[in-house]
């Protein structure tokens, strides 16, 4: 049941490529907002566990394209000064809808309050069918599928009928000229070309998944009890208090990613997350061994570097290094590896708890991050303040 919401992302990320391309970012988007309030109301109205698993699934088929569509289309219709933040602006909503359900939780608490807690992610699934009647389409597909007129007045729309478009139109106009026809997943994992860029879309990816955050959510409650909170009601407020810590310090991300850049935030979050799970994991090994505060900061402090850094970077360097014409089918393979470890992390984690133990599982985590600040200094390009053409010239994609 579990592993049913990734399994149904990896599935939708085969797909979502191809189909942004031949249609359109917003049909897309549209299709996974009728998906997200389909599988809601489902879940709402089961009456088996399977009938739940389908459920799921079906809202792991919207979660896997709306990773894909959301942040491409955030990012195409961006200005290049604001681009990192606006997408990340696709975590904060992640955050946001996590303190959401931490709330929902504590709020409807009683026999069979759990279909009314389903049935209420049909609320934002229908707002956000309804904002997307109100937006136009991203000004560089309209431009790759040949309907120019269209392009400009995307862009028009987007930064108002008083600015200079026609720097960024002939750009575009560059850029779709020169990648004519759909690319599929197939020749993002060929084109040597694109590899390296892929190595970092995938690789980021990767990391995000081994650097604990599943685990730390799911075992928050332990690593309180670890911290001296004997009372269940008292670790399920502080749980929240993770949820509140996780929204508010992805605002910090937003501020920094267009000022610092990309590059500095991603080694500092990746030292931060492998210092405080270092510390957790020796709050584990060690039952007492360390002050309460100490674990209880290692903890906050490994949310707040998460959600500032691994957390919104990778969506916003995957939409990022590709070029216009693997866009779609590139960030389709950079979800691939998103789900494909979640799965991975869902399934192998009992195995690697009865094996090492708590303690060791958060050291192994502690380690893929201190891998995470290498891998970034070695592969990661800067890419703050460029336009996504600069981006694909100065990759050389």
């Amino acid at each position: 049941m579990t592993a049913a919401v990734p399994f149904g992302a990896l599935c939708a990320c085969l797909l979502a490529g191809r189909l942004t391309h031949r249609f359109g970012r917003r049909p897309v988007l549209m299709g996974a907002a009728v998906l997200f309030a389909l599988g809601a109301l489902a879940a709402a109205l089961t009456q088996a566990v399977w009938m739940l698993v389908l459920a799921r699934m079906d809202l792991g088929l919207a979660i896997g394209a709306a990773a894909i569509v959301a942040p491409l289309y955030i990012s195409e219709s961006a200005p290049e000064r604001i681009r990192g933040a606006l997408v990340a602006t696709y975590q904060l909503a992640i955050t946001l809808g996590i303190l959401g359900a931490y709330l929902t939780g504590l709020a409807l608490n009683g026999p069979g309050m759990w279909r009314w807690m389903f049935a209420l992610g049909t609320v934002p699934a229908l707002l956000f069918l309804a904002g997307l009647f109100f937006l136009p389409e991203s000004p560089r597909w309209l431009m790759l599928a040949g309907r120019e007129g269209e392009a400009r007045a995307s862009l028009i729309w987007l930064h108002g009928k008083r600015a200079d478009i026609e720097p960024e139109l002939a750009a575009i106009r560059a850029a779709a000229a020169n990648g004519a026809g759909a690319g599929g997943l197939g020749e993002v994992f060929r084109a040597a070309s694109v590899r390296p860029v892929l190595i970092v879309a995938m690789g980021l990816f990767f990391l995000q998944q081994l650097s604990g955050i599943n685990a730390v959510i799911y075992r928050a409650p332990q690593i309180f009890s670890a911290a001296g909170f004997a009372d269940a009601q008292t670790a399920i407020l502080a749980t929240v208090g993770i949820g509140m810590v996780n929204f508010l310090t992805t605002f910090a991300g937003m501020w920094l990613v267009d000022g610092w850049g990309r590059r500095p935030l991603l080694v500092t979050g990746f030292v931060g997350t492998s210092i405080c799970l270092t510390l957790i994991a020796a709050s584990v090994l060690l039952p007492g061994g360390l002050p309460h505060w100490l674990v209880l900061a290692a903890l906050f402090g490994y949310i707040a570097a998460f959600a500032m850094s691994l957390g919104p970077l990778p969506h916003i360097m995957m939409s990022e290094v590709f070029p216009l014409r693997l866009r779609g089918a590139g960030m389709g393979a950079a979800s691939l590896s998103n789900w494909g470890f979640n799965v991975v992390v869902v399934f192998s984690f009992p195995l690697l708890l009865r094996h090492l133990g708590l303690g060791g599982v958060f050291l192994l985590f502690a380690v893929m991050c201190a891998a995470g600040v290498v891998f970034t200094l070695a592969r990661v390009p800067e890419t703050k303040g460029l336009s996504l053409e600069a981006i694909q010239n100065k990759l050389g994609t």
